[in-house]
C-alpha cells in the first residue's frame, strides 16, 4: 500500500464521522511550529522571515499537546523553522504519539543521525525529509554545502533502524524535471517509502524582502501547469504521496476549491489564520480561528494573493475530502492507494 494502513483506515473514519455529523469544516492536519529558528536560510523560504522578531521563541511541550488535543486532527506535522532542533523533541514526538495520532516530522535531516535515539520506529511516524534537487541543485537552494549529503547519511541511518521516511520537494521555476526524476530513482533505492511535491508559491514575506528575488523563482498558476504535465509523464513511476486528484489539478486537467482551513497551523504567536502561506491574523484559539476568519474572502479569484497558490496544503484536503468531486474518483483514490 502507498500509506500505511492504520493512516488511512484512521483518515477515512474520521472523515466519515465528521460528515455524518454534518461539520462543515473541520481539521486534517495540523501544521505545529514550535519554533521558527532554523540552521539554514533556505531561499524559498518565508518562515524565518515573517518571523524574525521572535526566531528565539518557542512553544513548551505542553502548548504543543494542548494544541494537538485543541485542534483534534488526526495528523500533526511537525514543522518550522527546523524542529530537531527543538530541545524537546523527542517528549513532544512521544505525547502526541501517545495521543494515537500520525506525525511527519519535517526536517532537512542535518540532524537525523544525531537525534535519532530520541525516537522509536513505528507505522504512526514519518522523517519527511526536504529535498529539492541532487547534491549541486540542493545545497544552492538552502544556500549550504554538504546538506545533502547529511540529509542522505540521515536517510540511510533512519531506514536502517526502521523508521518510515519520506520526502517532500518543491518545484521551482528553474526546477529541471529530470533531475527530480533521477533524485527520486537514488530515493528509491535508499527505500524511501514515499515522496511529497508541490510547486513554489511565494510567500508574501520573501516577496516583500526580496521581490526580484521571488519573481526568478516562484510559479505562475500558468508555469506550474505546464511543470507538472512534464511532472506527470516523469514521476507518477514513483511512489508519490501527491494523489492522482491534487495532479490532475496541477497539471491543469480540472480544477479545485482550496479548503486551507483543513490544515491549521499552530505557532509561537498563536493560529495562524487564514493558512500556512498567508497571515491576516493570529487567532488565540483554533476555534476563534475557524469562526472569525472569513473563509468565503480567500481562494483564487476571491483574493490576488491567492491566485497563483497551487500548493498541498491548500487543495490536497480538498482531494482527500472528495470536494469537487468527479464520477470514478473514488476508484481512482483506491487504485492509487493500493498500487503503491
Amino acid at each position: 500500500m502507498r500509506l500505511p494502513l492504520s493512516l488511512t483506515t484512521t483518515m477515512a473514519s474520521y472523515i466519515v464521522r465528521n460528515k455524518m455529523a454534518r461539520r462543515k469544516r473541520f481539521p486534517l492536519v495540523l501544521m505545529l511550529e514550535p519554533l521558527h529558528a532554523c540552521n539554514l536560510t533556505c531561499t524559498g523560504c518565508g518562515r524565518i522571515r515573517e518571523y524574525e522578531t521572535t526566531i528565539k521563541q518557542r512553544l513548551s511541550v505542553e502548548e504543543c499537546l494542548a494544541s494537538v488535543d485543541e485542534c483534534g486532527a488526526p495528523i500533526v506535522s511537525i514543522c518550522g523553522g527546523e524542529p530537531m532542533i527543538y530541545p524537546d523533541l523527542g517528549r513532544l514526538v512521544r505525547g502526541i504519539l501517545k495521543r494515537r495520532k500520525h506525525i511527519y516530522l519535517c526536517t532537512n535531516g542535518m540532524f537525523i543521525v544525531k537525534r535519532l535515539h530520541e525516537f522509536k520506529p513505528t507505522s504512526r511516524f514519518f522523517f519527511n525529509v526536504h529535498l529539492d534537487g541532487l547534491e549541486e541543485t540542493h545545497d544552492k537552494a538552502v544556500e549550504r554545502t554538504g546538506v545533502f549529503r547529511a540529509a542522505i547519511e540521515g536517510i540511510k541511518a533512519a531506514k536502517k533502524a526502521g523508521f518510515l521516511v519520506c520526502t517532500n520537494t518543491t518545484i521551482f521555476k528553474e526546477t529541471r524535471l529530470d533531475e527530480i526524476d533521477a533524485l527520486y530513482a537514488y530515493l528509491t533505492k535508499l527505500g524511501v517509502d514515499g515522496f511529497m511535491l508541490s510547486p513554489a508559491y511565494g510567500y508574501t514575506a520573501v516577496h516583500a524582502t526580496n521581490p526580484q528575488g521571488a519573481a526568478e523563482i516562484f510559479l505562475t498558476r500558468e508555469d506550474i501547469r505546464a511543470k507538472f504535465q512534464e511532472a506527470e509523464k516523469l514521476l507518477t513511476k514513483y511512489r508519490l504521496t501527491a494523489t492522482p486528484v491534487y495532479m490532475e489539478f496541477l497539471s491543469g486537467k480540472r480544477e479545485l476549491t482550496c479548503t486551507a482551513w483543513g490544515n491549521p497551523t499552530r505557532n509561537i504567536k498563536g493560529w495562524k489564520g487564514p493558512c500556512y502561506l498567508i497571515t491576516d491574523a493570529h487567532h488565540e484559539s483554533y476555534q476563534k480561528l475557524m469562526d472569525d476568519t472569513p473563509w468565503e474572502n480567500y481562494g483564487p479569484g476571491n483574493d490576488p494573493r491567492c491566485d497563483h497558490c497551487m500548493v498541498h496544503c491548500g487543495f490536497e484536503p480538498t482531494a482527500a475530502l472528495g470536494v469537487n468531486r468527479k464520477l470514478g474518483d473514488g476508484l481512482k483514490m483506491l487504485m492509487w492507494q493500493l498500487a503503491g
